[in-house]
């Protein structure tokens, strides 16, 4: 909880404060820019794992857990909410639907930081972008291959009955959650291998040499999703590697702008402050 005695707080109406979306790389670089401006400001994670990555500082509140639809009027009440900043990932679009309706029904300033897509061309690089899983799975882009995925434990299940059509193997987070959603989908132990990110592009490479890799399905989570450099090692081992597309989601605003996001938070707080120093 904030010590109300911290002075960094006092310039600040109590209790105002943004809420960061939280889970990515970026989103933890914005809350250490958010902090070092000493702007107060809640953090959501999904994960205890996700919770440590963030500073430790008395303007920043860090809630674990998965927000659901009806607790999201009692958190913005509670937190007494102000600005939305969704860093949320790519396809964590649930959150990022929730806050957008959130934020258009109470009239709270809201933006999306959308990390940069991946978009260098290399001419030696066979790369079948797609709309959806379900466009992936409805063609014959797998069959009797020996394809990699590491495309986040959620989607594994979708893969079932493609087990006894090609050969798949899975790269997940060292996570329990993880490892039974690969098992329940049909994953022997001998075709996961569970390793935390960033995922260095000699071990990527030796991975998929060692099991023989004939296809690498990922998802376009950009550069700072490890996109960028599974395109470059598919490139050197001549692997055509599938990109599933982002999904789509109607952000009232978005920036890619690490600058832009920063200076919303800080429009929106002080702009508060105003408005509580004129009434006075």
């Amino acid at each position: 909880m904030l010590d109300s005695s911290d002075r960094s707080l006092r310039r600040f109406p109590l209790g105002k404060r943004l809420w960061l979306i939280g889970g990515t790389s970026e989103s933890v670089a914005l809350a250490r820019a958010i902090a070092s401006l000493t702007l107060p400001c809640t953090v959501t994670v999904t994960t205890s794992a996700a919770e440590a990555l963030y500073p430790k500082t008395p303007m920043l509140r860090l809630q674990v857990g998965h927000l659901k639809v009806n607790e999201l009027e009692q958190f913005l009440q509670e937190q007494q909410i102000t600005a939305i900043l969704d860093a949320s990932h790519p396809y964590a679009v649930e959150v990022s639907k929730m806050a957008t309706r959130a934020a258009t029904q109470r009239k709270i300033p809201y933006l999306r930081f959308e990390r940069p897509a991946v978009n260098a061309p290399d001419d030696n690089l066979q790369v079948i972008c797609l709309e959806s899983f379900e466009a992936l799975l409805a063609g014959d882009y797998l069959l009797k291959q020996r394809v990699m995925l590491t495309v986040g434990y959620k989607a594994l299940q979708l893969f079932c009955s493609w087990q006894d059509r090609s050969t798949l193997f899975a790269r997940i987070l060292p996570s329990v959650t993880s490892l039974e959603a690969a098992l329940a989908a049909g994953f022997t132990s001998d075709r996961i291998i569970a390793l935390r990110p960033p995922v260095s592009a000699e071990l990527e490479k030796a991975l998929w040499r060692h099991w023989e890799i004939s296809r690498v399905v990922t998802k376009a989570s950009g550069t700072a999703g490890g996109e960028e450099m599974k395109r470059t090692v598919a490139a050197e081992l001549g692997i055509p590697i599938i990109v599933i597309a982002r999904p789509t989601v109607d952000y009232p605003q978005q920036t890619s702008d690490f600058s832009v996001a920063l200076e919303f938070c800080q429009t929106h707080i002080n702009s508060v402050q105003h408005n509580a120093e004129s009434t006075d």
